[in-house]
């Protein structure tokens, strides 16, 4: 009997424990009838209970009054149709956007793409290579004779050299021979780094296509990464001819003679240097590494200085003449700290490409897209020459009605991928490109276009946290433009309320206790002591500073004006009375003062306390309104669900 009545007891608080957890039906209060749920109300509570200082927000009615106040007044937003503002939608429509980005990639192949960048980025390769342009959409038979030239110049640069290959067939139209020094991640076209990184020092690379045609790439050398740097220079550029009024080589000398002097390099710069897009800043220039500028003597003597502050000796490149002085240098960053940025980069670098690719194919299998191109013929056979020249129309008797393919739960039909053919005709305006690949390439573009946004369209149904997100910011967004339009902009815009508002409260801004005084602030009591003095003499404020601070060089600053107990630069506890005062130390320094005058407490008028004034004009204003709104809308609050909410907030405590 005792086993079984335990057993029953434990049976009855299990039981009971289970019906009082928050289940997704929970309606927790209604606001004029429609619901607002339990869950929704927890999760704001719980993301917000960390944020909030006020103890008496986190007490559970208090925050459900505050929550009951805020769906009151999304609820008058939709009464008076805030939501259907062009505005509004546009605003939402941009956020919900740009949030979508973070959920619309594939982990997985991003963090791989991180890693081997990150893994890259500890070395430069120096590379040339050969390109032959073949256009993106090219015909299949342009394309093959890209790909049997480039095969040709490989075995051609492997026999002969690159000097010779350049030579001969470098034309800057169609094929390309150039020397690209150094470079690192991030420098060239993904699959163009891929392969340069992927050759071995002294080969060249097996053929391989970007957007801008088919390439080998030959590695004259690979080096672990110099970091970056960030210089200052100092520039006399070279004469341009028949010009004779400077002698770059020694006006560079004597500029150097003068630093060594010890003259200040960025007042020179300033001075000197003829790189006028720098010399306002002494001559910095934004930081940089390996390869990413076009003069390597520059980069080298950059690289060359060790500690931060060395100055280089005048060198020459094709610009002119230059000092360089080191103003900070940097190795890459421990993954861990640089992995944030990377990932950024990465997005937006072409490799990102490999994403998409990734995301769109795992797309199409979540969603059951056939990717067959059986109807496409039926496109080939309506195509006509008019499509070169971008005058292309659908015929009257289209088939615009038949089913082309599925996405998950849409449907597309030939009319979509129809109009699709109509908008893409600029692309396509060479007849060497024919029409089977015409509609073979729109297609797969096409494709992969609409199951992209179809997954970003439904997104709140793919990831609740997103849901989330996107509902708050909407609510948030109405809650702006309701409170600018009935409270903010009322308060700005109607003068005599808030005046009549200030004269029925003036006791409520006034002027605490001030001075009218002058501060004196130094790093050496020396200073202070010196302004002590004078001011004992009542010598004028002016003669004070010409002999405090001489030599164009600011030894003691001087703060005038009325002041409250509170101000920055009066010590803590500062006896308002007349005269001067001590010495302080403050702040790390010395303070002195001068009091010529000590005001009493005095009401504030209207202008001094118009923004104070406001505020709370506006405060009021807000709890009348929330008052007419209560009395507008019938809110309904479920006691047994709330008991619930209590009951999991406080065991979660």
């Amino acid at each position: 009997m005792k086993l079984k009545s335990v057993f029953l007891v434990f049976w009855l608080l299990c039981s009971s424990i289970a019906s009082s957890q928050i289940t997704s039906e929970d309606v927790l209060f209604t606001v004029n009838e429609t619901p607002v749920y339990a869950s929704e109300f927890l999760r704001v509570y719980n993301k917000n209970l960390d944020l909030v200082k006020d103890e008496s927000q986190k007490d559970v009615d208090a925050y459900l009054e505050l929550f009951i106040n805020y769906k009151l007044k999304i609820e008058e937003a939709k009464a008076l149709k805030l939501n259907e503002k062009p505005s509004y939608q546009r605003e939402l429509s941009t956020y919900r956007k740009q949030l979508a980005k973070n959920y619309l990639t594939d982990t997985k192949v991003t963090d791989e793409l991180i890693e081997e960048a990150y893994s890259r980025l500890q070395y430069d390769v120096k590379a040339q290579h050969v390109l032959v342009r073949v256009d993106e959409n090219a015909s299949a038979k342009d394309t093959l004779e890209a790909y049997i030239k480039i095969v040709k110049l490989r075995k051609q640069l492997i026999d002969d050299g690159f000097e010779n290959v350049q030579k001969e067939l470098h034309d800057g139209k169609t094929v390309f021979a150039e020397d690209l020094g150094w470079f690192s991640a991030f420098r060239m076209v993904y699959p163009f780094e891929t392969a340069a990184f992927n050759t071995e020092v002294g080969n060249v690379s097996q053929p391989f296509r970007t957007r801008f045609g088919y390439h080998v790439v030959q590695v004259k050398d690979k080096r672990e990464s110099r970091g970056e740097v960030t210089v200052a220079h100092i520039m006399v550029r070279n004469n341009a001819a028949g010009d004779t009024l400077v002698n770059p080589e020694a006006r560079i000398n004597d500029i150097y003679k003068k630093i060594n002097q010890g003259e200040s390099f960025e007042a020179l710069a300033k001075q000197f240097s003829d790189d006028k897009s720098t010399a306002s800043r002494g001559g910095r220039l934004d930081p940089f590494s390996g390869g990413q500028l076009s003069s390597l003597e520059f980069e080298d003597q950059a690289f060359a200085l060790k500690a931060v502050g060395d100055i280089s000796k005048p060198f020459q490149t094709n610009y002119g003449w230059h000092i360089v002085k080191l103003l900070d240098k940097k190795m890459l960053p421990l993954f861990v700290d640089y992995k944030p940025e990377l990932e950024d980069r990465v997005k937006q670098d072409s490799r990102s490409q490999l994403i998409d690719d990734t995301r769109y194919h795992e797309l199409v299998k979540r969603y059951h897209v056939d990717e067959s191109l059986s109807a496409l013929s039926y496109f080939v056979k309506l195509l006509n020459k008019n499509y070169y020249s971008n005058t292309w129309q659908l015929p009257a008797n289209f088939k615009g009605e038949t089913a082309l393919v599925t996405i998950d739960k849409m449907e597309l039909f030939y009319k979509d991928f129809g109009h699709y053919l109509e908008q893409q005709q600029q692309r396509f305006n060479s007849d060497k490109v024919d029409f089977k690949t015409i509609v073979t390439t729109n297609y797969k573009t096409f494709l992969e276009q609409e199951v992209l946004q179809y997954q970003e369209d439904n997104l709140e149904n793919e990831s609740e946290e997103f849901a989330h997100i996107v509902s708050e910011y909407r609510d948030g967004l109405l809650l702006f433009d309701l409170m600018e339009g009935q409270i903010w902009n009322v308060a700005n815009t109607d003068s005599v309320a808030v005046q009549a508002y200030y004269n029925t409260h003036k006791n409520n801004y006034m002027w605490q206790e001030r001075i009218d005084a002058i501060v004196a602030s130094s790093a050496d009591r020396k200073d202070i002591k010196t302004v002590s003095k004078l001011l004992k003499k009542n010598v004028p404020l002016e003669d004070i500073k010409q002999k405090v601070n001489v030599n164009d060089e600011v030894h003691v600053m001087f703060t005038t004006g009325i002041m409250e107990a509170n101000h920055a630069g009066l010590p803590e506890s500062f006896p308002f009375k007349k005269g001067r005062s001590k010495i302080y130390e403050y702040n790390g320094g010395y303070v002195v003062a001068n009091v010529k005058e000590v005001l009493p407490e005095t009401p504030k008028s209207f202008d001094e306390a118009k923004g104070q004034v406001i505020s709370d004009f506006q405060t009021e204003k807000e709890e009348q309104w929330l008052q007419d709104l209560h009395a507008k809308y019938t809110v309904d609050v479920h006691e047994d669900v709330l008991t619930k909410v209590r009951n999991e907030i406080n065991n979660n405590q």
